[in-house]
């Protein structure tokens, strides 16, 4: 049987909550505590999940440390939260998007996971997705042929947080990191902010690869497309995948029904699918995370400097940004932990199963 490893949550918000719920369900993995600065919230979500609930993350360590820890904060506390696990000597953490705002932030995450072989995984990002990985794998297998071109395809509104979903995605579809980042960005007032709330950014990521991605703030589509000679994948958000090969007689291309497989524990859909690669990971000490620390610091950093970029005057940056200083708050709900609305999850709502992260039944593969 597979190693049973204890898990604890920081942060009970919705999400938080999701992922309390995702854990709970699979299986040889026991929720143990959890820690929330909301002393209702705390007392009434502890009580739901049955664990012992701390006011924060030091006061959670000096009772229990467990193997794994998910840090479902808002941007602000995430570094103070990681780093309390990376003392407390966890096995592995996960962490949500984005990761903060400040890179040389990002950067020490990322290095002191690295030092003390803790492993370090993102959470609740679409590229963890079966049929994201499985099409990715098919691209990556030369099943399309070589990929020549690449786009992301609505790149506005929150850069660091739902754009961190696109940079994560290009870059496992593309097999590649981002050297180059040459942008564009509107409205005047969102681009000379602290935030990303309202930004939109058109321009070109060079990639790695020698691809050159066109980046676009409206499109008819939204997402990520990636093309070869006569095949394109793209991943657009709502259905998560579609794939395309070849042209009919008008020359318009010829959508195909790819067969992805059946996978467990769908009804948790990416979430579940992340926090499963991540468990994998640390019991097996091998295999490859769906989502990482460093694709969420690299997701972090691309976003970072298209705002740059724009604002100096569409220079071209090229990656990594020798200032690390360098940062790009995300909107207040991302960075405060509020709703768009601006207000809070009512108490009365923490005592139930939320289904606003429940994907419908059409979007399960093999359901």
């Amino acid at each position: 049987m597979p190693e049973k490893l204890t898990a604890a949550i920081i942060g009970c918000g919705k999400l938080g909550q999701h992922y309390a719920e995702t854990y709970s369900a699979l299986p040889n993995v026991e929720l143990v505590a959890l820690a929330e600065f909301n002393d209702a919230r705390r007392a009434v979500v502890a009580r739901r999940f049955g664990v012992p609930g701390f006011k924060d993350a030091p006061e959670m360590f000096e009772n229990i440390i467990p193997d794994v820890v998910a840090t479902v904060l808002p941007g602000k506390y995430i570094y103070s939260a990681v780093m309390s696990a990376v003392q407390a000597g966890v096995r592995g953490i996960s962490s949500d998007k984005p990761l903060g705002a400040n890179l040389s932030e990002a950067d020490e995450m990322v290095d002191a996971c690295a030092a003390n072989g803790i492993v370090f995984a993102g959470g609740n990002l679409q590229r963890a997705m079966y049929e994201i990985q499985e099409a990715a794998s098919w691209v990556s297998n030369g099943d399309f042929g070589e990929i020549i071109g690449a786009s992301v395809n609505g790149f506005a509104g929150e850069i660091s947080g739902g754009g961190c979903q696109a940079i994560s995605v290009l870059r496992l579809f593309t097999n590649a990191e981002v050297t180059e980042v040459t942008a564009w960005g509107h409205p005047e007032e969102a681009l000379k902010g602290d935030s990303d709330s309202g930004l939109a950014i058109d321009g070109r990521f060079r990639l790695s690869s020698g691809i050159e991605c066109s980046v676009f703030s409206e499109s008819a589509v939204r997402g990520v497309d990636v093309w070869s000679e006569d095949s394109l994948v793209r991943w657009g958000w709502d259905p998560p995948i579609s794939v395309f090969r070849g042209f009919d007689k008008h020359g318009s291309r010829i959508q195909l029904s790819p067969a992805f497989s059946s996978y467990e524990w769908g009804e948790y859909h990416y979430l579940g699918a992340s926090i499963r690669s991540f468990l994998e990971v640390v019991r097996s000490g091998r295999g490859q995370l769906a989502v990482s620390g460093h694709d969420l610091r690299q997701a972090l950093e691309v976003a970072i400097a298209s705002k740059y970029s724009a604002l100096w005057g569409s220079v071209p940056l090229r990656l990594p940004l020798p200032d690390r200083s360098l940062q790009l708050i995300p909107s207040r709900a991302r960075w405060l932990g509020q709703d768009p609305n601006g207000s809070g999850q009512p108490i009365d709502e923490a005592h139930i199963r939320w289904d606003g992260y429940m994907p419908e039944k059409r979007h399960v593969a093999g359901k």
